[in-house]
């Protein structure tokens, strides 16, 4: 199936759609699901550290009511210094906004590694097993600032 393609820019922290022959390109909607899923800002836990000292926790007002949030809770990681304990988190965070796959049966399978790459890029790879087959997708999120 077609979609909408979304690209995911590492260097603002943003995705956005492109132009192909003057009309919006088109791509899998697996890519477009993975974004989604991975960089919107899920709504905090009520015992998680905002990363702003703020009371804002984010999420999505669609989300009310809902049993499954839409996004993750990557964007709690976003002050933290970079190192090991935080790609460990960035993980599970991203196993948890990708666990709907799983329980929507999209998936058979979701498998979610992060290394940091230096000081400033934390690199996710996020390998999907499905009946059609394996795709892999590769992400850098740069990091920021350091706290």
């Amino acid at each position: 199936m077609s979609d909408i393609k979304t690209v995911w820019m590492a260097d603002t922290g943003q995705g956005d759609w492109t132009i192909a022959d003057g009309a919006l390109a088109s791509s899998d909607d697996l890519g477009t699901a993975l974004l989604i899923s991975l960089f919107s800002d899920r709504l905090a836990d009520g015992d998680d550290t905002l990363p702003d000292g703020s009371t804002n926790r984010r999420g999505w007002w669609g989300d009310l009511d809902q049993d499954v949030p839409l996004g993750s809770r990557l964007w709690l990681l976003s002050r933290s210094i970079l190192d090991d304990d935080v790609a460990k988190l960035a993980v599970i965070y991203a196993k948890e906004a990708l666990q709907w796959m799983i329980d929507d049966k999209v998936a058979e399978s979701v498998t979610v590694t992060a290394t940091p790459d230096g000081r400033k890029t934390l690199v996710l790879n996020v390998t999907v097993t499905r009946k059609t087959g394996t795709q892999s997708y590769r992400y850098g999120w740069a990091w920021a600032s350091e706290a």
